[in-house]
């Protein structure tokens, strides 16, 4: 088969994307005095802004790649309504949900940052809305009885990220083109792939479950077009090795009659080079390996390649794929392992890093004051303050320090701020204290 048409096919299998996501901003609070007949001086009574959508993602086992995100890569949630007179609060904007193949990792297309991993049924916020600004009617006090200011909304967290499908499977296939993982895939389960003799035949993950009795069963996956220099990018297997990594385990096949001219042993070593290169913890993932098309090996042969496996510490089992020859007896001893084995690995969310304080320069801040209000702007400062964590002690004094290393008490100052003046930075608010 001509290159371009295996090339087709496989454009239709996208398990790498990135995308533009924003969060809908907070609506602004109102500037409103109440009215009424007979009512000489009703005070402030401008409510809420509602809040700005969250984006959302959720796992969804009807899609099988990323490929409705290469038409479309940006995704903007809706803001929160302004508020309005009487106290009326703005209307919260709906969350954005975007349906992700199950399994998908969602990264900081910038940092690398792991932000989610969506392998599991419930919804995760990506990116969050802006909290709806305050009313003039939060800021009556004995002494201000007619604030005529409000507080803006929040803006939405925007944030570009890079989707990366990593397939949920109990068990890996992996090895060269052509050696039999499709194969034994479609003998022990549902699943149909496309099996031919020549390589590069599969140009997608293909999973099957294999049912080992009465409500007993696990995942397996034939992981394609594995060869030298896959973890360089070489051929395709670069583009589905990612998939490997949740594996509880792995099953390495190799065609131990060498019918294409290669020699078992050097392809064993040649693919766990690559997978060890790729991520050196799937060396120390579980393995055991079968050695495919014993039909037209000789008794040296297999004899020589079980030596040279079982003294790297690994079982060996004989197959033939095609005919299911020895094939239950691969398939118990998996099912012994993985019952011994943790769950599919679960790729943890990592933190915000905090900027080192010393490396912080002062910055452009706005400062603007209604009323003995000083209210601070900074979108720099704003995304510091997304890694700080306001009721932990040690978080609240960075964030001090970050005030006066950014200049933003300098600013303060120079727009006359008093002793007891509230601060308002977003939605954080204290009163100043020299």
């Amino acid at each position: 088969m001509p290159i371009d048409e295996l090339m087709k096919g496989e454009a239709m299998f996208v398990d790498i994307a990135k995308i533009k996501i924003k969060a809908g901003n907070g609506g602004d609070g109102a500037v409103a005095f109440h009215r009424e007949k007979y009512v000489a001086a009703g005070g402030p009574d401008g409510g809420d802004g509602g809040k700005g959508g969250d984006i959302v993602f959720l796992a969804d086992d009807n899609l099988s790649t990323l490929a409705d995100f290469r038409y479309k890569r940006k995704y903007v949630a809706e803001n929160g309504q302004n508020g309005r007179g009487a106290r009326c609060n703005g209307k919260s904007a709906k969350q954005l949900v975007v349906h992700v193949p199950t399994g998908t990792v969602v990264k900081d297309a910038e940092t690398g940052r792991i932000i989610a991993d969506i392998s599991r049924k419930e919804a995760v916020v990506i990116a969050k809305g802006g909290k709806g600004g305050w009313g003039n009617m939060h800021f009556a006090t004995p002494t201000r009885q007619t604030p005529r200011f409000a507080k803006p909304g929040l803006p939405g967290e925007e944030i570009e990220v890079t989707l990366e499908l990593k397939l949920l499977a109990d068990v890996g296939l992996v090895g060269f083109p052509n050696v039999g993982k499709s194969t034994l895939v479609s003998v022990v389960s549902e699943a149909k792939p496309i099996i031919a003799d020549y390589h590069f035949t599969t140009i997608t993950p293909v999973l099957g479950v294999v049912r080992m009795g009465e409500g007993s069963s696990f995942v397996m996956a034939d992981i394609p077009g594995l060869i030298e220099g896959a973890g360089d990018g070489m051929g395709l297997g670069h583009r589905f090795l990612r998939h490997v990594e949740r594996c509880r385990m792995l099953v390495h096949i190799v065609d131990i009659s060498g019918s294409e001219g290669r020699d078992p042993i050097e392809d064993f070593k040649i693919i766990n080079a690559e997978l060890k290169k790729f991520n050196p913890e799937l060396s120390e993932r579980p393995m055991i390996v079968a050695g495919n098309k014993c039909d037209l090996a000789t008794d040296e042969q297999i004899e020589n390649f079980k030596e040279f496996v079982t003294a790297q510490g690994y079982e060996f089992f004989p197959i033939m794929a095609a005919i299911r020859y020895d094939v239950d007896k691969l398939l118990n001893r998996i099912w012994e392992m993985l019952s011994t084995l943790p769950p599919i690995s679960k790729f943890e969310a990592e933190p915000i890093p905090q900027i080192e304080v010393d490396k912080i320069e002062k910055n452009a801040v706005t400062v603007r004051e209604n009323d003995g209000v000083f209210f601070v702007e900074s979108e720099w400062l704003l995304n510091i303050m997304k890694s700080v964590n306001f009721d932990d002690s040690e978080s609240l004094q960075y964030f001090q320090r970050v005030l006066i290393s950014g200049g933003v008490i300098d600013a303060l100052r120079e727009a006359g701020i008093s002793e007891g003046d509230t601060v308002v930075i977003y939605d954080l608010e204290f009163d100043f204290v020299e």
